[in-house]
């Protein structure tokens, strides 16, 4: 029999996994509680980019066991620029082809296309996910915007320095992708698809220091509006959210 104690923690726990399945991701391209403009979506779209509900973050954990890594994966490096001290730094990335092959495939392309420059992290919410995948030039974006991607299977838990591209719903992957933040990792978004492709091997002090302080996105925030984001590009970022940290260069070492 459980004791007094014991009864209170279970009944504890059961709370948080019932709340975890009632509450939905909060998202560009995630299920949502409220509508959110997403990132290849437009204002009426609700989708599983913003990638979920603070509220929950560190709620429930589902680790999936971390396989053998391979080094075939190629190592790609951020130039940051405009981070919350007024500093410039380097975030490097590796890409994990056993783990999520397509979406490497798509991360490799997007790179080749010189899709990063310029592109603003434009959902920090620290101790969560550091949100970007939306470059600064309207045309390039819309020329990926119906190019998405089938899934990747879940191979690794959403473990904190994971890079993992943020989903509306079923084989929707597109060009935007968060890097988890939480300290314990976000293992809940596991069984909700979200598929690791690569992880930040330099630099998870320079992810912290991305600049946070406008908060969530539109409409359930102060934050910037995804879809004006698309529509506008870096013109209306940088009038209107001039703080927000971004990405200067990016190079394959």
């Amino acid at each position: 029999f459980l004791s007094s104690a014991d009864f209170f923690c279970f009944e504890k726990m059961r709370s948080l996994i019932l709340l975890a399945a009632l509450v939905p991701a909060f998202a560009f391209q995630n299920p949502t509680t409220k509508p959110a403009l997403r990132t290849e979506l437009f204002a009426s779209s609700i989708d599983r980019r913003d990638v979920l509900t603070a509220a929950l973050v560190g709620a429930v954990s589902t680790s999936l066991a971390q396989p053998a890594i391979a080094d075939d994966g190629k190592v790609i490096e951020f130039t940051i620029n405009n981070l919350s001290d007024g500093s410039d730094g380097i975030v490097q990335i590796k890409l994990r082809p056993e783990w999520a092959p397509k979406g490497v495939a798509r991360f490799e392309e997007l790179t080749e296309d010189n899709f990063w420059k310029g592109c603003r992290f434009f959902r920090v919410l620290p101790g969560f996910v550091s949100q970007f995948g939306v470059t600064g030039d309207p045309k390039q974006q819309l020329k990926w915007k119906s190019q998405s991607i089938t899934d990747d299977p879940v191979m690794v838990s959403n473990d904190r320095g994971t890079v993992v591209f943020a989903t509306s719903g079923k084989n929707t992957r597109t060009t935007q992708l968060f890097i988890n933040t939480n300290k314990s990792g976000n293992g809940f978004l596991d069984k909700q698809g979200f598929s690791p492709i690569g992880q930040v091997i330099k630099g998870m002090d320079v992810v912290d220091k991305f600049y946070a302080d406008y908060g969530e996105g539109a409409p359930s925030g102060k934050g910037p509006n995804q879809g004006l984001i698309q529509l506008k590009g870096n013109a209306y970022l940088e009038a209107d959210f001039p703080k927000l940290s971004f990405i200067s260069g990016a190079k394959v070492l």
